[in-house]
């Protein structure tokens, strides 16, 4: 029996190549630091640094940048078994431009095809998954087969369970053939693209307790950009919590029961935007595993993506309890 994890998360890792200058091109960036990175990853080594017991399923590339993501993992206290190599692809990596307070673009290297993507059904732990006290998965997952099929599987083995199974919806059109992929098809996310993940969103939102995105990556999954009406609609699609990023205008939460949280967002110098995401997931997580209510959970989450976006990296960014408490006590 495979002892039981506070959170298992599932998708994407790779290497985040940060410019130790800001405010300028890639082009013209002279020095780099090597990070840990990829959405499951992130959320899992946020989760550890608040004291949660968390292990990933994603896989890498059969090199030596697939050795520093173990080791980053371990050192990080999150659990690496389920992360295996792939000989074929070599190890994603993902650089960014960091332009201040909110331009930060991403440039992705996960061609021809990234070892993420390369999870199969019959490789699952599907106890150990059914057993986690919360199993997170992401929309990138549903991108390309086998990592689909995996994803649903693994969602289908949490029909049992009573812990949540959280969906973020984590939208990254050039995975599907939107802007910076192959279908031209104009727009910041492509209508073509969400046309073709829809129905992949939905599948996945029967499965799960909880859906956590922004505005953008909500629309995918509904049609709708009004975060009242896109929470809703994700309620009626099966949830039993949406919670829905707006940026400047800060987090809505509702739940199927009538409880509403709306909460500003936390102000901070941002330094650089990426990952902010991910430590308000793993501190949602940690939220839920602590059985608050939906405002305080949201102001500690935003606290949490406040912290990471006040800082240069994403993973080793993220903040511990202390951190995060004393930033909500204005420390």
């Amino acid at each position: 029996m495979t002892e039981s994890y506070d959170l298992i998360t599932m998708g994407r890792i790779g290497v985040d190549i940060y410019p130790l200058q800001t405010g300028v091109s890639l082009a013209r960036v002279e020095t780099f630091g090597k990070f840990l990175g990829g959405s499951a990853a992130n959320v899992a080594v946020a989760a550890a640094r608040l004291g949660r017991r968390s292990a990933v399923i994603s896989r890498t590339g059969e090199d030596p940048f697939g050795e520093f993501l173990h080791q980053a993992l371990r050192d990080f206290g999150v659990d690496d078994r389920w992360v295996t190599p792939v000989a074929a692809y070599p190890t994603p990596v993902t650089f960014c431009e960091i332009f201040p307070p909110d331009d930060f673009p991403l440039y992705f290297y996960r061609r021809p095809k990234a070892p993420d993507l390369e999870i199969h059904v019959e490789e699952l732990d599907r106890e150990a998954i059914a057993g986690a006290r919360i199993f997170w998965v992401t929309g990138t997952g549903l991108c390309e087969e086998p990592s689909r099929g995996a994803t649903l599987a693994a969602l289908e083995a949490r029909a049992e369970s009573a812990g949540p199974t959280v969906f973020d919806l984590d939208w990254r059109p050039m995975f599907w053939g939107g802007e910076g992929g192959a279908s031209g098809d104009g727009g910041a996310t492509g209508a073509a693209a969400r046309a073709t993940a829809r129905p992949y969103y939905e599948a996945a939102l029967r499965h799960a307790t909880v859906a956590v995105g922004n505005v953008d990556e909500a629309e995918v999954a509904t049609g709708l950009r009004d975060p009242k009406a896109c929470a809703q609609a994700l309620l009626d699609m099966g949830v039993e919590l949406a919670v829905v990023k707006q940026g400047p205008k800060g987090v809505l939460a509702v739940h199927r029961d009538g409880r509403v949280a709306e909460v500003p967002p936390t102000p901070v110098e941002v330094v650089n935007g990426l990952g902010a995401g991910d430590s308000f997931g793993g501190a949602l997580c940690h939220g839920l595993l602590s059985g608050w209510e939906l405002e305080p959970m949201m102001r500690y989450a935003n606290a949490a993506g406040a912290i990471v976006a006040s800082r240069l990296a994403c993973s080793s960014a993220m903040p511990t309890r202390e951190e995060v408490e004393a930033f909500l006590a204005g420390g």
